[in-house]
C-alpha cells in the first residue's frame, strides 16, 4: 500500500517496497528559544537555513510546526507554507494540534500534504478528518484516546481499528491516506516501551498493511548518545513495518542507518542509492578538506607577509 504526497512539482511515495521516507523534523520551535522569538516577531528567515540543511541531509518530506507561544500560529503557518514551497520542491507535513492552523496551512498548500495529526478521540476525529478529506490530504493518526495512551500493543491495535473504521467508513478517506503513528515512548522512562512500539508496528502491518511513521527522537529522549540509540532503533522498526519517520535529517548517523536498512531489505536495487550516497559523502569531504587546506595556505601566506613587513620595519635605516 502506497501513500503518495505531492508538492507543486514533486511526488514522494511512502510504502513498504519504497525507500524509507525521511521526514525532516527541524522546522519546529520546540526547544529553540531564538527561533520561537523570531516567529513571535513574524521573522521566518531562519526557515531558509533549516530547509537547506535538511535537504542536504536527505530529507524527502519536511514537517512544519509553527507553534511558538504567544504567536499567531495560523498566520505563521500560511506564510511558512508559501515560503517553503518557494524555497524547495519537497512535500510538506503540516504539524499542529489546532484545527484552524491546519485549515490555514492546507488552504495555502499546493499539492497533497500530510497532516500531523489526529488521535482516536471522537471529537478530534470528527473535527480533523473532514478537513483532511476536503483538502485531499493524507493524515497521521495516533492510537490514543481521551482515556489513555495505551501501553498494551493489543489495545493500540483496537484503537487503530477504530480510526480506520471512522476515517474510511464514515469520512471516506482512502486507506492509503491513513498513516499510523504507533506511539514511540522514551526508552529512558521504561526499557520495555520500545518493545511495545515494535510489537504495535508489527500488528498494524500484519492486519492492515498501512504505512506508519513516528517521532524517532522520542525513543532516545533523556538518554546520552541519542543518535546511536536512534540508529539502532530505526532498522528494527523498519523490519517490523515502519515506512517513514519524523527525524533529524541533519544527522548522518541516522540517515545512514535507514539507507543501510533499505539496502539490506532489498529496497535499494544493486545498492545504487547506497553507493551514490557514499560517493557524494566522499566528494563533500574532499571538497571540505581542499577548502580547509586552501584557507590554511592563505592564512600562512598572510602570516608570512606580515612577518616580512614586521622584519622590514625592525631593520635600522641606512645612514645618509
Amino acid at each position: 500500500m502506497d501513500t503518495v504526497l505531492r508538492s507543486r512539482s514533486r511526488e514522494v511515495v511512502i510504502g513498504p517496497a519504497q525507500p524509507f521516507c525521511v521526514i525532516g523534523e527541524r522546522i519546529n520551535p520546540t526547544g529553540r528559544r531564538l527561533f520561537s522569538e523570531q516567529l513571535r516577531n513574524g521573522d521566518l528567515s531562519r526557515l531558509d537555513r533549516d530547509v537547506a540543511e535538511q535537504v542536504a541531509g536527505g530529507a524527502m518530506v519536511l514537517d512544519v510546526n509553527m507553534g511558538a507561544p504567544l504567536a499567531d500560529e495560523a498566520a505563521l503557518m500560511t506564510h511558512a507554507v508559501r515560503r517553503l514551497q518557494d524555497a524547495c520542491d519537497l512535500p510538506l507535513c503540516l504539524d499542529s494540534s489546532i484545527i484552524e492552523v491546519l485549515d490555514a496551512g492546507l488552504a495555502a498548500y499546493q499539492g497533497k500534504a500530510l497532516v500531523n495529526s489526529v488521535t482516536a478521540e471522537d471529537e478530534r476525529l470528527d473535527a480533523i478528518l473532514p478537513l483532511v478529506k476536503r483538502h485531499g490530504a493524507a493524515v497521521i493518526a495516533l492510537p490514543n484516546d481521551e482515556n489513555e495512551i495505551p501501553e498494551d500493543p493489543q489495545r493500540r491495535l483496537e484503537l487503530v481499528r477504530k480510526i480506520v473504521d471512522v476515517a474510511a467508513g464514515r469520512h471516506g478517506l482512502p486507506l492509503e491516506d491513513i498513516v499510523i503513528d504507533p506511539l514511540a515512548m522514551p526508552v529512558g522512562a521504561d526499557t520495555t516501551m520500545v518493545l511495545r512500539t515494535l510489537e504495535t508496528i508489527a500488528l498494524v502491518h500484519e492486519e492492515f498493511g498501512l504505512n506508519m511513521t513516528l517521532g524517532a527522537s522520542n525513543v532516545s529522549f533523556g538518554m546520552p548518545d541519542r543518535a546511536s540509540i536512534g540508529a539502532a532503533f530505526l532498522p528494527m522498526a523498519i523490519r517490523c513495518g515502519l515506512t517513514s519517520a519524523i527525524m533529524d535529517a541533519r544527522s548522518p548517523q541516522l540517515v545512514r542507518a535507514v539507507k543501510a536498512a533499505d539496502l539490506l531489505l532489498n529496497r535499494d536495487e544493486w545498492g545504487a542509492a547506497w553507493i551514490a550516497a557514499h560517493r557524494a559523502s566522499q566528494q563533500a569531504a574532499s571538497q571540505q578538506a581542499g577548502s580547509a587546506a586552501q584557507q590554511a595556505g592563505s592564512a600562512a601566506q598572510q602570516a608570512g607577509s606580515a612577518a616580512q613587513q614586521q622584519a622590514a620595519a625592525a631593520r635600522p635605516s641606512s645612514p645618509t
